[in-house]
């Protein structure tokens, strides 16, 4: 384990990671086996790291070297171009294992999408390479004390032939492992822009002073920039994704499905092995084992069911997205796909609270002992699940079956 791993709450760093050698996966299946063997690993150690917010910088060097991060690199640069289906269900495998290593590198795909839409080819070309190369790329989040999330006071100013960048910045998941810093901000003339920032550029500083209750090893903590130089090649035009419809947003809120699918997975996997072998049955219930319990049963057969559908959901999504891509995205397409995941997204959330809710119920009192730490599973998927709120997924859902609404266009529908 590299001596990252001992980094600390509220621990401040400008300095690069440590660049590693990263493989360069070949197909969907490779992607997909990488998954597996990072989730094995991962799910040794996950409920320690939770207890002392350990940062699983080990494991995150594995998703790196193992060649995970390129993935979603199109193949005319050099990378894999998984297919959305792949790319869900590598989340939802590494999430299971740890929700918080699947919720770090969540930003790099986003933006590694956004750079298909917004990007020149020059900066696509310089950029995927850089990924292939093992390049991190982490996410200056949105910022406090503002109107909503959309709301920018970062700003971009030109400097001669580049820029400087100001501002600050707070729930910056993946920031603190990245070598990139994507950060989002206005400039001279207003409109939106998005700067990359090289780690160990002067002015910029991240703190680890993370404190959510949950997630508690994303790091997910504070960006402050101070005049920071950025080379205008590094300088995306992202204001002009608005022009045109796209599955921006829909391909960032596949992956935020996907790692609630992970965690009801775990809950739900935790419940079964507790109620089997460390819980005592109900005195009424009249059974030698806690696991002949009659309303357990039917409770796990509810949790199970309920798992199933949110996963078809998620897969349907998924396939949507490769669909809508395909072809020329319009806004019917583009709402088609946007719907398809707030469908997944409304599901994967509510068994995921449920399943982590019904893991303590089902498996008793014995189960609140700090030494299971199962609580963490209810703790991860409350924080997560709050990315953006539910309630907003049906609506959409409903006005556009009931009146053709289409969806608006963001990172969160």
């Amino acid at each position: 384990m590299s001596s990252q791993a001992n980094s600390q709450s509220n621990h401040e760093t400008d300095s690069m990671p440590r660049l590693l050698p990263a493989a360069i996966l070949r197909d969907d299946a490779q992607a997909l086996q990488a998954a597996r063997e990072l989730a094995d690993t991962a799910r040794t150690q996950a409920a320690q790291r939770d207890q002392q917010r350990q940062l699983p910088w080990a494991e995150i060097e594995q998703f790196t070297r193992s060649g995970l991060g390129s993935i979603s690199v199109p193949k005319a640069f050099g990378g894999p171009g998984v297919s959305f289906v792949t790319l869900a269900e590598v989340f939802r495998l590494i999430s299971a294992a740890d929700p918080a290593l699947g919720q770090i590198p969540q930003n790099q795909f986003g933006l590694l999408q956004l750079l298909r839409d917004t990007a020149t080819p020059a900066q696509q070309a310089r950029l995927y390479r850089s990924v292939l190369d093992g390049w991190r790329i982490g996410n200056a989040g949105p910022e406090r004390n503002t109107q909503n999330t959309l709301t920018l006071k970062a700003r971009l100013t030109r400097d001669g032939s580049g820029y400087r960048l100001s501002g600050e910045k707070f729930y910056s998941t993946g920031a603190l492992f990245a070598h990139w810093v994507s950060v989002k901000a206005l400039d001279d003339e207003g409109r939106q822009r998005l700067a990359f920032v090289r780690r160990g550029s002067p002015g910029l500083r991240i703190v680890d002073d993370w404190s959510g209750f949950g997630q508690r090893t994303t790091a997910s903590g504070t960006v402050l920039l101070e005049h920071v130089a950025v080379e205008a090649d590094l300088v995306i035009d992202n204001w002009r994704q608005s022009e045109r419809p796209n599955i921006q947003g829909a391909a960032s809120q596949l992956i935020q499905a996907a790692i609630d699918a992970g965690i009801a997975e775990a809950a739900i996997d935790d419940a079964i092995d507790f109620v089997r072998h460390k819980s005592r049955p109900w005195i009424d219930a009249k059974v030698e084992r806690a696991s002949d319990d009659l309303y357990v049963i039917a409770d796990i057969g509810r949790l199970k069911l309920d798992l199933h559908a949110a996963e078809a959901l998620l897969r349907k999504a998924a396939q949507v997205l490769d669909e809508v891509d395909a072809g020329p995205v319009d806004a019917a397409a583009a709402a088609r796909a946007s719907i398809a995941v707030a469908e997944a997204k409304v599901l994967t959330t509510e068994i995921a609270l449920l399943a982590s809710e019904k893991l303590l119920e089902l498996a008793g009192s014995r189960a609140t002992l700090a030494e299971f730490n199962l609580d963490r599973h209810w703790r991860n998927a409350r924080v997560h699940t709050l990315h953006d709120p539910v309630r907003w997924k049906y609506h959409a859902v409903g006005a556009y079956y009931l009146n053709g609404t289409l969806p608006a266009r963001h990172s969160w529908i």
